[in-house]
């Protein structure tokens, strides 16, 4: 066995993941994980018998290794150092990368927009440096504090750019993909959203409906809170009304709070370009309803939304929903929409405080988890790189015997897991009753739609390109056994 700590190294989550798998699969190799030593990596550690000595922190690299003799463990840990030193070619030997945000921009005086991938606490500071320097900038960052992501946002306002995120995910800029998008046509309508895989949502039903997007602001989850203000949201709104290529506005939201709703509504009809909403709420819980809308405003004729029927399993007495999924907006349309027929719904996001589950994903009853909320990706990769988290879940469903319907999201797309649908599809074919699958993504995704739809409808998984549509058939089999 081997357990060490390196202090002054940091490496991205999707790297360390990436390492890990690599050496994972090497021959004698029994147990790895090369993580940051946050608190959830140093319980995955002790889980799998290889927990460091007491006093690691954040900031330390943990790498730990289990092989079947000393020989394979001295080989395994040299394979983890070969790919944790391993870089890039680079133009010149003699270059050296710029170190800081504020350095790289005064390099490059032409680009206008910065992103910023560092953790949280740090990722105020190089953000400010991209506004002092009057550019735009994504903050894919999470666990930002929410009076840095004000602040921040305020000088944005006063320098006139535009400030994505804290947690901005999804965003396409001028036809540029810029974290978890997906191939879809350019046109005329621009979306402002604070939410990523609703982003993901309405921008492909779009495509599928044969219309394109000028762009994609995402502005950060948090961003139509009480405590933000909506700060992003009504800039992005503005420069989208000031865009040629914009037609149409539409706001895609997780649900807002009522002050801030009410002061995005007092701002959007005073645009010029005509606007409509698809935040959720508990009177609008459904995302498709707003692109129908939407595309019946613009004269289009709104489409069959893609579908792949799966195996008619039987719906065992009693089952409940437990709907697994790896976005929180699509986690919480799942939750509004199956709310009236069913009931309470737990969750560890949950839509009432009251119905929190913590982290007890074993809790009995109808339950919804996002897997991708920012506690369950501290120092590891987003379930939508790896399924590993999620996966476990299905397993422990599987053997705790409760009678359910499985409700999954699967999300295409670039940065994405390249085949999702191979990860999922084992775990689906074994399990003995319904799964119910809302596969967002388009054609032109590396992972293709129709070749995902087909392997995971193989696996006996209903599959719909719409998520609320998922939810309601999950939902109705459910009702027809009562």
């Amino acid at each position: 066995m081997h357990v060490s700590l390196r202090s002054g190294v940091y490496a991205d989550s999707v790297k360390l993941m990436q390492v890990s798998k690599a050496v994972g699969a090497r021959d004698g190799v029994v147990a790895v994980l090369v993580a940051m030593a946050t608190p959830l990596n140093l319980e995955l550690a002790a889980g799998m018998g290889l927990a460091p000595d007491p006093g690691a922190k954040p900031d330390q690299l943990l790498i730990a290794l289990r092989a079947v003799d000393d020989a394979e463990l001295a080989a395994a840990v040299t394979a983890v150092e070969a790919a944790l030193t391993a870089r890039e070619e680079r133009g010149s030997a003699d270059a050296i990368p710029p170190r800081t945000v504020g350095f790289a921009l005064g390099e490059q005086q032409e680009t206008p927009l910065a992103v910023v991938s560092v953790p949280g606490p740090y990722a105020v500071a190089e953000a400010m440096d991209a506004v002092g320097a009057g550019r735009s900038v994504l903050v894919f960052s999470d666990g930002v504090p929410v009076e840095h992501e004000v602040a921040l946002k305020r000088a944005a306002h006063e320098a006139g750019v535009l400030v994505m995120g804290p947690d901005c995910g999804t965003a396409i800029v001028s036809g540029v993909a810029l974290g978890f998008a997906n191939v879809v046509r350019p046109g005329p309508v621009g979306l402002v959203a604070a939410s990523g895989t609703g982003a993901q949502q309405v921008s492909c039903l779009l495509d599928m409906a044969g219309v394109g997007v000028s762009h994609v602001l995402g502005v950060g989850g948090r961003d139509l809170s009480a405590a933000v203000g909506g700060l992003a949201t009504l800039d992005a709104l503005r420069m989208l009304d000031a865009d040629t290529a914009t037609e149409r506005v539409l706001l895609v939201s997780k649900p807002p709070a009522p002050a801030v709703a009410e002061e995005v509504g007092r701002t959007a009809a005073g645009l010029a370009t005509p606007f409509s909403s698809a935040a959720l709420s508990a009177d609008s819980p459904d995302l498709t309803a707003g692109v129908e809308a939407l595309l019946q405003a613009m004269g289009v004729d709104v489409p069959a939304w893609p579908t792949r029927p799966g195996t008619d399993r039987e719906v065992p007495a009693g089952a409940v929903l437990k709907g697994f999924y790896s976005g929180g907006t699509l986690a919480d349309e799942a939750m509004l929409v199956a709310a009236p027929g069913l009931g309470d719904v737990r969750s560890n996001t949950p839509l009432r405080p009251e119905l929190d589950l913590g982290s007890d994903f074993g809790t009995s009853g109808h339950v919804v988890v996002d897997f991708g909320d920012d506690a369950l990706t501290v120092g590891r990769a987003h379930p939508m790189i790896d399924p590993t988290l999620r996966l476990e879940a299905i397993a422990g469903l599987a053997a705790s015997g409760e009678p359910a319907v499985l409700l999954l999201d699967v999300v295409l797309g670039h940065g994405a897991d390249p085949d999702p649908a191979g990860a999922l599809a084992p775990a689906v074919r074994d399990l003995p009753f319904p799964v119910v699958v809302a596969l967002v993504g388009t054609e032109g995704d590396p992972q293709g739609w129709s070749r995902q739809a087909d392997a995971l409808a193989a696996a006996g998984a209903h599959v719909f390109a719409s998520n609320s549509a998922a939810t309601r058939f999950a939902v109705d089999l459910i009702g027809a056994q009562k």
